[in-house]
C-alpha cells in the first residue's frame, strides 16, 4: 500500500524542478507511505513519478519504487497489492517471459505483466486492489489505471501546462501552480450523497478516475482524451443474468464458501503482522471465520464500542471472537475521543465528505494499526448478498404501495410527517415485545421518515434515488449551481437485471460502495498507515454472486440468505441474528449536546453570507428544526458542517 503522485510537461522540464514538485507532493502523502520514497523524472519528456511506501510484500529495496521494467520501456508508481502476482509469475515463466526477478514485490510483477502482454491485458488479469502512473518511454505515453471496484483512488487534471495525479487531492494541491476553485456543482452532489461521486471532484479541473478505467495521454495527442474501461461492473451483471447458477442450495453455499476462502487466503498473504475488523455482524464475522479456519494461530481481530443505546456492537463481537478463538482486541470509545477526530477530517478526506461513520472507522484502524499493518474487512456483503433495508422495502413496500391510490400515499406520506422520530422511536418501543424479529429495526423514527419521502413516488429507480439522498433538492442549497448527472440520473448507465431489487445492488456496488464506503475505508485506515483489504470484491466473489437468483440472497423479509449459510457452518445463528445497525455514532445527540457550539459557528448566519456557497435560510430552520427535536436531521446538517469545516480549513482557518 503506498502513495503515488506525479506531474506531466509535456513540453519538457529541468529535472530539478520535475523532481522537487514530485517530492513535494508526495510528501503530503507521508501518512499512506512512511516506509520509504522514491522519485523518477525525464526532463526531456517533462514527466516525473514519485511514491510514498508502505511496505507490505517484499519489504526489501527490491520493493522500491518508482520501479522500471526489465526492458527499459516502462516504468511505473503503484499503490495496491495484486493478490494472485505469483501466479501471474508462474504464467510467466510457462511462456518464457519472465525477466531475472530482482524481488518478490507485486509491483514487479505487474511491470513485467504489462511488458509481456500490455498494459489491458496485464490489469485484466490481475486479482487485486490499485492505482497506477505508468510511463511509456518509447511511446512517450502516460497510462493512469484504477483497480475494478474502486478501492484505491486516483486523482487527476490540468492546472495549466501541466497534468497533475496523485492518490489524493492534497498532493495536487502541493503543486506550485494549483487553482483551488471550489466547483458549485459539485458542492451539490455532495448535499445528496453525502460524498462527491467519480468522476467529480471539490475542484473544478480535477477529476476521479473512474473504477475500471484506464486514461491514456501521448506526447502531442489532445489534453482532453476519455477515460476507457478496461472492465464493467454492468457487464458482470448481465453476465450473471444470462448464466445463473442452477445447482442446489447446498451446492450454492458451498460454492460461495469455497470462492471466499480462496480470496480470504490469498487476501492473507504479508511479510508484516495482518488481523480483521470484527463487528460481530454477518460480513466481517464471515470473513474472520475464514480466515481462522486457515490459520494455525490466532487471528488478531478489532472492534471498538460506544456505551450509547443502539450503537454499540462490541459486545457481539466480543462473543464471535471468543466463539471462533481469535486474539481479540476491544477498545470502548469515550465521546470525548470520538469528537477530538472531527478537527481531523477536513484534511484526512481532503475534498468534503460527510459519512458520519468516517469517525469509528478511523478510530478502529487506529487501534488495529497499534499491533498490525494489513486489515482485513468485510466490506462488500450488503451490495453483493442484498443487506441493505432498502432492498427490503423495494419489495415489502414499494410494490405494496403502488396498488393504493396517489391520494391515499399522499395523505399517509403527511401522517408519517407529522410525528416526530422521538416519537415514533418512543412507541416502537413500547411496541417493540410484540412485534416478530423480522419486523425489529434500528432508528425507527428516521425510517418512517424516509418512508414518508418515497410513498408519493412514481417509479422504482425514483424511489431508489430518494432513498439515497440526504438533501432532496440540493440545488436549492447552493448559490449558482446546477446537479451534475451522475450514474444514478443517467439511465444509459443503468444496468439490465431482472428485478428492482439486484437494480439496487449494482447500482449501490457502483455509486454508494465505491463513492462513500470505499474511499472511506481508504482514508482513515491509511490516516493510521493501516492497508485494509476487501475479500468480497475479489472479482472472483463478484462474478459469483450475480450467478446467484434473487431467492437465495432476500428470503422471508431477510437480506444475506446465502452468506449467512456460510457463517452458520462456523459461528452459532444466535451469535449473529439481531437487527441491522450501521457502524455509526449518535450523531443526532451529539449535534444538540457537545457539538452544538462548533456547529453553531459553522452553521452562522452571517458566515454563511459570507463564504457565499450555501443558502442561510433553508439550513438554519434544519438546523433549528433539529436542535428542538421536532425532527432528526443529522445526515443533512452532517453534510453541511463538512463542507463548511473543510472550507474553513480551505481558507486557513484553525479548527
Amino acid at each position: 500500500m503506498c502513495g503515488i503522485a506525479g506531474w506531466w510537461i509535456p513540453g519538457g522540464a529541468p529535472r530539478e524542478r520535475l523532481e522537487r514538485q514530485a517530492l513535494a507532493m508526495t510528501a503530503r502523502l507521508l501518512h499512506r507511505g512512511p516506509d520509504d520514497g522514491g522519485v523518477w523524472s525525464d526532463e526531456v519528456s517533462g514527466i516525473a513519478l514519485a511514491q510514498r511506501r508502505l511496505a507490505i510484500i517484499d519489504l526489501s529495496p527490491a520493493g522500491h519504487q518508482p520501479m522500471h521494467s526489465a526492458c527499459g520501456r516502462y516504468t511505473a508508481v503503484f499503490n495496491g497489492e495484486i493478490y494472485n502476482h505469483l501466479d501471474l509469475r508462474a504464467r510467466l515463466a510457462a511462456e518464457g517471459s519472465a525477466p531475472a526477478w530482482r524481488g518478490h514485490s507485486d509491483t514487479e510483477t505487474l511491470v513485467a505483466c504489462i511488458a509481456a502482454w500490455g498494459l489491458e491485458s496485464a490489469l485484466k488479469a490481475c486479482i487485486g486492489m490499485f492505482a497506477l502512473a505508468l510511463w511509456d518511454r518509447r511511446e512517450r505515453s502516460l497510462a493512469l489505471a484504477r483497480d475494478r471496484l474502486g478501492e484505491k483512488p486516483l486523482y487527476y487534471g490540468w492546472q495549466g501546462e501541466a497534468l497533475l495525479f496523485g492518490s489524493e487531492l492534497k498532493a495536487l494541491k502541493a503543486y506550485e501552480g494549483f487553482r483551488p476553485d471550489v466547483d458549485r456543482d459539485a458542492l451539490t452532489l455532495l448535499l445528496r450523497h453525502n460524498c462527491v461521486p467519480a468522476p467529480y471532484s471539490i475542484y473544478r479541473g480535477i477529476a476521479k478516475l473512474r473504477p475500471g478505467h484506464v486514461l491514456r495521454l501521448q506526447a502531442g495527442g489532445p489534453r482532453e482524451a476519455e477515460p476507457q474501461p478496461y472492465w464493467r461492473y454492468n457487464d458482470v451483471v448481465a453476465a450473471g443474468m444470462a448464466e445463473p447458477f442452477f445447482g442446489s442450495e447446498q451446492e450454492a453455499v458451498d460454492a460461495l464458501e469455497a470462492q471466499i476462502a480462496e480470496s480470504v487466503r490469498a487476501q492473507m498473504l504479508a511479510d508484516v503482522p495482518l488481523g480483521a475488523f470484527l463487528s460481530g455482524g454477518i460480513d466481517s464475522s464471515t470473513i474472520v471465520a475464514l480466515m481462522q479456519k486457515q490459520s494455525s494461530r490466532p487471528v488478531k481481530t478489532f472492534t471498538i464500542g460506544f456505551g450509547e443505546d443502539g450503537y454499540d456492537e462490541a459486545k457481539h463481537a466480543k462473543a464471535v471472537a471468543a466463539h471462533l478463538g481469535t486474539e481479540h482486541t476491544e477498545l470502548y470509545v469515550r465521546p470525548e475521543d470520538a469528537l477530538a477526530v472531527i478537527p481531523k477530517l477536513p484534511g484526512m478526506f481532503c475534498e468534503p465528505f460527510a459519512d458520519s461513520s468516517q469517525i469509528p472507522t478511523y478510530l478502529v484502524s487506529q487501534l488495529a494499526r497499534r499491533h498490525v499493518t494489513v486489515a482485513l474487512s468485510g466490506d462488500a456483503g450488503d451490495e453483493l448478498f442484498g443487506g441493505y433495508n432498502r432492498y427490503l422495502a423495494a419489495r415489502r413496500v414499494w410494490e405494496r404501495m403502488q396498488r393504493l391510490p396517489s391520494f391515499v400515499r399522499h395523505a399517509a406520506a403527511g401522517a408519517l410527517r407529522a410525528v416526530p422520530p422521538a416519537t415514533w422511536d418512543r412507541w416502537y418501543e413500547s411496541a417493540r415485545v410484540l412485534l416478530p424479529k423480522r419486523m425489529h429495526v434500528s432508528t425507527p423514527g428516521d425510517k418512517a421518515q424516509k418512508l414518508a419521502g418515497v410513498l408519493t413516488l412514481s417509479s422504482g429507480q425514483q424511489f431508489f434515488h430518494q432513498l439515497t439522498s440526504q438533501w432532496s433538492d440540493p440545488e436549492h442549497l447552493v448559490h449558482g449551481a446546477a446537479e451534475p448527472t451522475t450514474l444514478l440520473t443517467d439511465p444509459q448507465a443503468w444496468p439490465q437485471t431482472d428485478s428492482l431489487e439486484h437494480w439496487m445492488m449494482a447500482m449501490d456496488a457502483q455509486a454508494y460502495m465505491a463513492d462513500d464506503i470505499l474511499v472511506k475505508v481508504d482514508r482513515a485506515a491509511m490516516a493510521n498507515s493501516l492497508e485494509t483489504r476487501v475479500p468480497l470484491l475479489d472479482p472472483r466473489v463478484v462474478s459469483l454472486a450475480w450467478r446467484m437468483p434473487l431467492h437465495l440472497k432476500i428470503r422471508d423479509g431477510q437480506g444475506k440468505w446465502l452468506l449467512r449459510q456460510v457463517l452458520y457452518r462456523h459461528v452459532p445463528k444466535e451469535l449473529i441474528e439481531r437487527p441491522k445497525q450501521g457502524f455509526g455514532v449518535p450523531l443526532d445527540s451529539w449535534l444538540r449536546g457537545p457539538l452544538r457550539d462548533w456547529a453553531e459557528s459553522l452553521l452562522d448566519e452571517g458566515r454563511l453570507r459570507r463564504e457565499g456557497y450555501l443558502r442561510h435560510a433553508p439550513i438554519r430552520r434544519v438546523w433549528q428544526e433539529h436542535l428542538s427535536g421536532k425532527r432528526n436531521w443529522q445526515h443533512q446538517l452532517w453534510n453541511v458542517l463538512m463542507f463548511q469545516a473543510w472550507l474553513g480549513a480551505e481558507q486557513g482557518e484553525t479548527a
